[in-house]
């Protein structure tokens, strides 16, 4: 007879009894059965509205429409690998002088974080293409490079501050400079911690590229917007879309199993795991010693 010991009650909440995992059973079954309903609505407008028929989906093999959305994807990419970089570098400097030890380093770096984390990235984007008429790319960019940035910066500040107060105190033992301390010993351990919310961040950057299509830049949503303008029929911006989401759905899951697989290697790079310590051996005598 196999015995089934009781679930240990924690700190945070309490053990949920046979009653409440039975009520807690039916709710997840009852969602399941409205998400089923709700997807199955959904497939039955499409067919309803006539949305897979061939004459809606044939536009999608001629080339110039292929071409025109690989277009498009490109620039997205390289929107996106612009905002990246340069959003990873301004997080850095903006954290870097919110650490400052310099009183005013810290308050002005802590007004531009606050400030452009406070502004609408689409603000950004349109004051940086209208009023300083920068073209469109260098304007997407640099608005989401500000946003990004100043998150980033908030991320990077508080890994840095989270790890072991002892760590700190250590290397400055060793008679290391603050940079060294910085460089060599917290930002190493923080960025295992920053990771996923890095991660995350650059996935926002990444969706917020499609924004580029209100200033005219020819990124992937606009090459579909373009496409639906041009098809002569009722919805045609359904197969569209249908298209599109995919692609940007994928993108974001790849970016995330990116996160996920450098996550897994740092865990198993040897630089990051515990040394291992022998046994005590015998020492060796000094001068004057018995």
């Amino acid at each position: 007879m196999t015995t089934h010991s009781a679930p240990t009650p924690t700190a945070l909440y309490d053990i949920p009894g046979p009653r409440t995992r039975k009520r807690h059973r039916l709710y997840g079954i009852v969602s399941t059965l409205l998400i089923l309903a709700l997807i199955g609505w959904v497939v039955y407008l499409l067919f309803d509205t006539d949305q897979f028929t061939a004459a809606k989906w044939t536009p999608f093999e001629y080339k110039g429409i292929q071409e025109l959305l690989l277009r498009g994807l490109g620039n997205t990419l390289k929107a996106f690998a612009y905002a990246a970089v340069l959003s990873l570098v301004l997080g850095a400097v903006l954290a870097v002088g919110r650490l400052s030890d310099h009183r005013p380093v810290r308050w002005v770096s802590t007004v531009l974080v606050e400030f452009f984390r406070a502004m609408p990235v689409l603000v950004m984007i349109f004051f940086i293409f209208v009023a300083l008429k920068v073209q469109p790319l260098p304007a997407l960019v640099a608005g989401l490079t500000l946003y990004n940035g100043s998150v980033l910066a908030e991320v990077f500040r508080t890994g840095i501050n989270s790890v072991e107060r002892g760590q700190r105190e250590a290397a400055y033992a060793l008679g290391m400079r603050k940079t060294q301390v910085t460089t060599f010993v917290l930002a190493p351990q923080a960025v295992r911690a920053m990771l996923p919310t890095i991660i995350s961040q650059l996935v926002v950057a990444l969706k917020d590229t499609s924004l580029g299509y209100l200033i005219t830049y020819e990124e992937f949503l606009h090459a579909g917007k373009l496409i639906a303008s041009n098809l002569d029929y009722d919805l045609p911006f359904i197969p569209v879309v249908m298209v599109i989401s995919p692609i940007y759905i994928g993108m974001c899951m790849l970016l995330s199993w990116f996160a996920t697989w450098v996550a897994k290697r740092q865990r198993r790079n040897p630089k990051t795991e515990a040394v291992g310590v022998g046994p005590a051996q015998p020492s060796t005598l000094m001068p004057g010693e018995r």
